[in-house]
């Protein structure tokens, strides 16, 4: 059984910061991509950044220059660091991972989402 949990959610003013992080646990072989997506209400879920086993990353053009996504391997963790938060960043954060486990090959899991609000 493979489980994200998401924290670091929560209220913010505008131009300020919060830090996102997701643990990933279970049986794991190893973990592909992982990554965070947004769901803002009305709005379609879309691809905020990831990052592959390798290192290479990438960014949403609304959240270049403001958001960096790093991960640790040796604890299965993601992390997004927000800063310069916009109200239109307002959105249920999930993550996301593929991992091979003994059952599945890159198999997509997602987090429950944690719920980000940019607002005075």
């Amino acid at each position: 059984q493979v489980q994200l949990v998401e924290s670091g959610g929560g209220l913010v003013q505008p131009g300020g910061s919060l830090r996102l992080s997701c643990v990933v646990s279970g049986s794991i072989i190893s973990i592909d991509v992982m990554g965070w997506y947004r769901q803002a209400p009305g709005n379609e879920r879309e691809l905020v950044s990831s990052i592959t086993s390798g290192g290479s990353i990438n960014y949403a053009d609304s959240v270049k220059g403001r958001f960096t996504i790093s991960r640790d391997n040796a604890k299965n963790t993601v992390y997004l660091q927000m800063n310069s938060l916009k109200p239109e960043d307002t959105a249920v954060y999930y993550c996301h991972a593929r991992i091979w486990t003994p059952a599945y090959y890159n198999r997509n899991y997602w987090g429950q989402g944690t719920q980000v609000t940019v607002s005075s």
